[in-house]
């Protein structure tokens, strides 16, 4: 009895500590964003406030960074270090058709690199606002 319980907590606390992770994974939470505010438009230029999404097996991490977006993809990454300067990803990157990665709804597709990192590239200034609720009336006391 006591070994069927200790597997039901463990199984449990698995589940718990998975659907924690999935929580706390920064590229989900951006694409919830996304979806549910929208983005605006990605102008071709320098990008500085952009969140690097490396992808890992236990989940997303992501870094600040900035990006170079010509034509509507992106061309050159860079991730930025705690002293405050950047540090360029890599030369060489594509999407999974071996193209320039296109950005779609203030997130760029999967970008893959040559030594295999998988990222994408958040756009959080592109992020439309909330939408403005509604005030709710206020009574009178003596009703």
């Amino acid at each position: 009895m006591k070994t069927t319980k200790y597997i039901l907590l463990s199984i449990i606390l698995t589940s718990f500590s998975q659907s924690f992770a999935q929580t706390n994974d920064c590229l989900k939470k951006m694409e919830y964003l996304f979806n549910k505010r929208g983005s605006n438009p990605i102008e071709n230029g320098i990008h500085y406030h952009v969140i690097i999404s490396y992808s890992k097996p236990s989940g997303n991490v992501c870094y600040n960074g900035k990006v170079i977006v010509e034509n509507g993809t992106i061309t050159k990454i860079f991730t930025e270090l705690e002293d405050g300067t950047f540090e360029e990803l890599t030369k060489k990157f594509s999407n999974t058709k071996n193209e320039a990665p296109k950005i779609e709804n203030g997130i760029s597709e999967l970008i893959v690199t040559e030594t295999g990192t998988k990222i994408h590239v958040i756009f959080v200034d592109k992020l439309k606002p909330k939408a403005k609720a509604y005030k709710e009336a206020e009574l009178p006391e003596d009703i």
